[in-house]
Order: C-alpha cells, then sequence, then structure tokens
C-alpha cells in the first residue's frame, strides 16, 4: 500500500464490536490479477494452465546469463484496457523497476514490476453491497490508488516429500496487474462486494479470466482498526487469499484478533500474515516489509515505457459494455428492477444468455424465467451458464407458448423440467405429449362442477370468505394435471359460488 488518505465520507460508518466501545477497520486490497495473454511479460513462453512443471519455461524465465526481457505488447494492452474499464488515468509514460528480493521459485533474484511511475493511476470502481433486511442496497465508491504490471513468481511445494521442497517455474514470468485500492473499505461485506464486482469487471474486459481457484486472481488484504475519527492504526498485511469468503473470514478474524490485543493494552505489530482455511484464523508470517526494503532500482534492460493518446483511444473505442452500462439498461429498457439487473450483469455469460432469451419478448419475462428458473436449477445442480444443456431459444420457446396460452405456468415449469432432463424442442415435446392446456369452457366447467359438489361444506364456507375460492381453483387445475386455463377456472369458480 502507498500513502494512507481516509477519501471516505463521515458516513454511513461500519463498526465492529470490541469488549466495550466500537472499533472501525480500515481495509484495503492490493489484488493480483494474471493478464489473460497467450505468452508472459518479457518471454515467449507459454501461460497455459495445469502444462507439466516446469513444462512452460524459457531461458529469460529460468534467468540464464545474457537473456535479456523484451515487453508482450497485448499484456500492455490489457493493462490500459482495464484502467480504461476502472475509470482510472492512464500513464502514457511508465517506468520498469526491479524489486530486489530472493527467493527459491524467483530465479532472478529480482521481480520486475513498476513502482513510481505505474501503467494507470488513480481510479474508482463503485460497488453495491447488500441486500440488508428490507433487500436494499447501497452504492459506495472505492478509490483504486494505481494499476501496475508486474512478473508472477513461481510456485514452491511442500507437501510431495518429506525433506524436500519442489519448484514449479510455469507461472514465474506470467504478467500480473497488481490493483491497489485506496483504504476506502470498511467491512468484510464491501471488501468481499470490492472483489466482486472487480472480477466482473475484469470478466467483461476479457483482460483476466478471474479464477481464483488457479491462482490467476488473489488478493493482500490489508487490515487495520481505530477508534471512530481517530489516526489509522498499524495495519497487517494478509498474503495471497484466493477466495472471495476467505477474504471475508480473514477480515473478521484479524480485525478482531487487533481489537483484543489493543484492549488490552498492547500493540499491533506491522507484519506479514497468512490465513488458514481450515482454522479460519491468521498466524504470522514474517515482519512487514517497506517500499525501501526492496531496494527499487529502473530496470537497465528496459527503456520507459510510451505510447499516445490515440492508442489510447484505439483501445478505448473497441471496449465492451461494461457491468454498470449494461445494469442500467436494462433497467431502463427493459424495465427490470434494479435487484433482477444486478443479478444478471454480476456473470457476462448470464448477462448474455439474458439478452438473447429477452430479444422480442417481454423483459421482466425473461428475466425471471432467467433467474428464478435457469440460474436456480444450475444453482442446484452446481453448474455455470457457459455449460448448460439449455439455450435460449429453448426458454425464449417456453415463454411463446405461455404468452400463446399454448401451455399455463404450471404446465411449463413441468416442461422446463422435461427439457433440461432430456432436450428437445419445446413445442414439439407439448405436442407429442399432450402438455397443451384446456381452454374448452364446457371442459372446464364440468370439472369445476364436480369439484364443487363434492365438497358442499367448503361452498358454504367461501360464501363466507370469498378468499377460500382460491381453494377451488387449486383443486379444479389439480384434476385437470394443471391443464386447465387458470383464467377461466378462477372466473367460473366464482360464478359458480355467487361470488363477485
Amino acid at each position: 500500500m502507498t500513502e494512507l488518505i481516509d477519501t471516505r465520507t463521515p458516513e454511513p460508518k461500519r463498526f465492529i464490536a470490541g469488549a466495550s466501545d466500537d472499533w472501525e477497520v480500515i481495509i484495503g486490497l492490493e489484488v493480483h490479477a494474471q493478464v489473460t495473454s497467450k505468452s508472459k511479460l518479457f518471454s515467449g513462453a507459454s501461460t497455459e494452465f495445469g502444462a507439466e512443471p516446469n513444462a512452460n519455461v524459457s531461458l529469460v524465465d529460468a534467468a540464464m546469463p545474457g537473456m535479456l526481457p523484451v515487453i508482450n505488447e497485448e499484456c500492455v494492452a490489457q493493462a490500459v484496457r482495464t484502467g480504461l474499464g476502472l475509470n482510472a488515468q492512464i500513464n502514457l509514460r511508465s517506468v520498469f523497476d526491479r524489486k530486489n528480493y530472493f527467493y527459491p521459485d524467483l530465479p532472478q533474484g529480482y521481480q520486475i514490476s513498476q513502482f513510481k511511475d505505474p501503467i494507470v493511476g488513480e481510479g474508482v470502481v463503485t460497488v453495491s453491497v447488500g441486500p440488508d433486511k428490507q433487500g436494499n442496497f447501497e452504492d459506495i465508491e472505492v478509490g483504486v490508488e494505481r494499476l501496475h504490471l508486474e512478473q508472477d513468481a513461481g510456485k514452491s511445494i511442500h507437501d510431495q516429500h518429506p525433506t524436500m521442497s519442489f519448484v514449479d517455474l510455469n507461472r514465474t514470468g506470467v504478467a500480473l496487474m497488481e490493483i491497489v485500492s485506496k483504504p476506502d473499505i470498511r467491512s468484510s461485506d464491501e471488501a468481499k462486494a470490492y472483489i466482486t464486482k472487480l472480477r466482473t469487471i475484469l470478466r467483461y474486459l476479457g483482460t483476466c479470466d478471474g479464477n481464483m481457484d488457479e491462482g490467476s486472481l488473489r488478493a493482500d488484504v490489508n487490515v487495520s482498526v481505530r477508534k471512530p475519527g481517530g489516526d489509522f492504526g498499524t495495519r497487517c498485511e494478509i498474503k495471497n487469499v484466493n477466495s472471495i469468503r476467505f477474504v471475508g473470514q480473514s477480515i473478521e478474524y484479524e480485525a478482531r484478533r487487533q481489537i483484543a490485543i489493543l484492549e488490552d493494552g498492547g500493540t499491533i505489530d506491522q507484519e506479514t500474515r497468512l490465513f488458514d482455511p481450515a482454522k479460519g484464523e491468521t498466524r504470522s508470517m514474517r515482519s512487514k516489509e517497506d517500499a525501501h526494503d526492496y531496494r527499487y532500482f529502473p530496470d537497465p534492460d528496459l527503456l520507459p515505457l510510451a505510447f499516445s493518446q490515440a492508442y489510447v483511444d484505439s483501445l478505448k473505442s473497441d471496449l465492451p459494455e461494461l457491468p454498470d452500462a449494461k445494469r442500467s439498461r436494462f433497467i431502463d429498457e427493459m424495465g427490470l428492477s434494479a435487484y433482477d439487473a444486478s443479478i444478471l450483469v454480476s456473470e457476462k455469460a448470464a448477462a448474455d444468455y439474458f439478452e438473447q432469451v429477452a430479444e422480442g419478448r417481454d423483459g421482466k419475462t425473461a428475466a425471471n424465467w432467467v433467474i428464478n428458473n435457469l440460474l436456480g436449477k444450475l444453482n442446484e445442480a452446481g453448474q455455470d451458464v457457459e455449460n448448460t444443456s439449455i439455450s435460449p431459444i429453448q426458454i425464449g420457446s417456453i415463454i411463446d407458448l405461455i404468452k400463446e396460452g399454448t401451455i399455463s405456468g404450471a404446465i411449463a415449469k413441468e416442461l422446463f423440467e422435461i427439457v433440461w432432463e432430456e432436450g428437445g424442442d419445446p413445442a414439439e415435446i407439448v405436442e407429442a405429449r399432450g402438455m397443451k392446456q384446456v381452454t374448452d369452457t364446457g371442459a372446464i366447467e364440468s370439472a369445476v362442477d364436480e369439484v364443487i359438489a363434492a365438497n358442499p361444506e367448503k361452498v358454504d364456507q367461501a360464501k363466507e370468505k370469498p378468499a377460500l375460492a382460491g381453494w377451488f381453483v387449486g383443486q379444479v387445475m389439480k384434476s385437470t394435471g394443471g391443464k386447465a386455463n387458470p383464467q377461466s377456472v378462477q372466473a367460473l369458480v366464482k360464478q359458480k359460488l355467487g361470488i363477485e
């Protein structure tokens, strides 16, 4: 983190309850996002995930003598696109520095990064936090301090041998964007919402796949606590948290740990910590380094990176519609609620799927089917939209059959289950299996008469309490296998019972 400046307005505040008074938690995030590119930042080695250990290592990555880095232009373009997506300042001139430290998975003994002159400057991310108990969301702004490009390190493996550690250098030299937030985050919920929104933006842009389980997106979490309105406390950094859920858990634990120390009259040591998901706690890793400990200096093998405003403008012109703009369009043009629009735009694949279903149809109906039926079923099955067996054409066909009056809502749900399990054209399934709803008023009237005749005591009750007419409607729908037209059934029931 750079110098801490409190940019949040005084209200609203979120506090963590201490033993005596409330404490405020201050959170800043350093998110490391692996750049989507076929080759590494300074070499032509592959970035493919899952390759055999040390298969994707060039002479540059292995730091062989005399090997010089060469900048990957696509990685630069991806960083600029990301900066534009974060509403951030794009710096036309930036400098690569050497950040010196030794670790077995860093063959050079230094990391090529950016320090004083990053490629992207200040920006802002609007985050929706919620819903609360009333179903409302609160929009907050989280400032972005900077985005800089740097090499990733390799991976040390300590659990494959009782006395030795192994090193896999496949990840060494892969381009990372380090996105540093300002200390504007005040709760674990805000932190989780921020990372979720950031990942969504990156996926829309196509600059990072956001797969935290593969390590292509991970966060260093800086946590400190203070009494409301006081100075910033001493912060601790929790390294390499690779799950949004773990980010929240680590913040909660670390804040309470620091509060307990301070309330006992102790002081917080500035240090780097690790989060243990199994125990749900953080533990000390090493004392926290400051910038001067790394002995930064400009990399003598790389000239300053410079490009024109025209280059930035050309990249900006090709950006896709981003989540906030898409959400506003869904609300303004398709009449969706803010809640439904937020769910749909949270994943680009879901938003694209919805737009295909909604083409030429009522937006609210399409949203209801995608959110409640499709996404609900996918969640239950542990699947995602990209791999679903039901196409937007099939969902759209079911909606059309309802609108045409061919099937009822109840039949539509049964039809959805059939299509989910077996596939096929919904219209052909309805025809082949005799699933069309009954619209013949004579047949419906006969079913209504049978239900009324079989329940004389309910008839008397319904005349005193008209709301009980719904019970008769349900019984008729049940007796007809859900095929009777619900509107016709309701009208005939009220007519037969003499209820207005």
